[in-house]
């Protein structure tokens, strides 16, 4: 055999080798593409259309009086939403309410999962106690609490009593019904907060903290310069799900108080649902409906920009 044929033999053979390297990875392509399709085409139906009908809904006139045949007003609904006064303070309400409930959850949750990073007796015993509320049905957690909370035999006013203490109308004032539900919220939900950040606790390496002891930097120090940067991430993350959750925030609401005394309780949820189906106009209901997503979406695209810019920072 020649040099020639040889050489010619072999690049052949590279050739069909790279031909076929190329063809298997041409074929997990299409199939990590293919697999999935239809799991996210049925996602996505089911997400696109229920969006798509309350977007063309908010645009008509729709009611039991002609639900056959919905009248277009195109805008009409959306401007009647920039002048309804009581939109905008059940806006205010449910941002008052997501903040309030964010500020006690993070910081509850972040001294609860410090403690529990540690080990004393009974913390297992203890911590699943502490779960316990996270786990519980909200409606019928909603009855009991209204029984806790009520003014005339609760056992909240019988306990302020024996502290001397003057008793609280909790859920039956416009003024203190708002703060009342923002720490029914927090007991149910601050477990939850804790999970993810001793979970984030629990994934830090110890090497820092060690170099941090041997320099003689003290537990505040060491917890305010090493372990809470390091957490923000865990921190943005538990943020961000809460603060979803703070805004769609119903049942608690509904079980307790149905967003009264009056309107005093009324968050956007529970506004758009008796506009919908207490005063059947579903229509306008459809347009505050799609307010209330939007201002969802972009409360969750901001802080997954702000979380990726958490994570790069650390």
């Amino acid at each position: 055999m020649t040099q020639r044929v040889f050489w010619k033999q072999l690049s052949d053979f590279m050739g069909e080798g790279r031909f076929k390297v190329s063809s298997v990875r041409r074929g997990q392509m299409i199939a990590s593409w293919l697999f999935p399709l239809p799991a996210v085409l049925v996602v996505a139906i089911m997400l696109a259309y229920p969006v798509g009908y309350t977007v063309w809904l908010s645009l008509h006139d729709l009611s039991p009086f002609n639900l056959d045949k919905p009248a277009w007003i195109g805008f009409e609904n959306y401007a009647t939403l920039l002048k309804d006064t009581r939109f905008h303070a059940a806006l205010e309400r449910t941002i008052y309410f997501t903040l309030g409930a964010l500020a006690l959850q993070v910081t509850l949750g972040l001294g609860m999962a410090l403690l529990f990073n540690h080990d004393f007796v009974g913390r297992g015993i203890v911590r699943t106690l502490f779960l316990l509320p996270m786990v519980a049905t909200p409606v019928a957690m909603s009855l009991i609490w209204m029984l806790i909370l009520n003014p005339v035999d609760g056992v909240a006013n019988w306990i302020l009593k024996t502290l001397h203490l003057p008793p609280q109308l909790w859920l039956n004032s416009g003024k203190s019904v708002l703060p009342t539900l923002i720490l029914i919220d927090t007991w149910q939900w601050s477990p939850l907060v804790m999970l993810m950040i001793l979970a984030g606790i629990t994934a830090l390496p110890h090497e820092p903290f060690e170099a941090a002891a041997i320099d003689g930097a003290s537990r505040w120090q060491s917890f305010r310069f090493l372990m809470l940067p390091m957490l923000r991430p865990t921190i943005m993350v538990a943020l961000m799900f809460r603060s979803i959750d703070c805004l769609k925030t119903f049942d608690i609401i509904y079980g307790t108080t149905q967003g009264g005394p009056g309107f005093a309780s009324e968050t956007l949820n529970l506004y758009i649902y008796k506009t919908g189906f207490d005063y059947f106009r579903l229509g306008y209901a459809a347009a505050a409906l799609v307010v209330f997503f939007t201002l969802v979406l972009s409360v969750s695209l901001l802080l997954i920009v702000l979380r990726r810019r958490t994570e790069a920072a650390a």
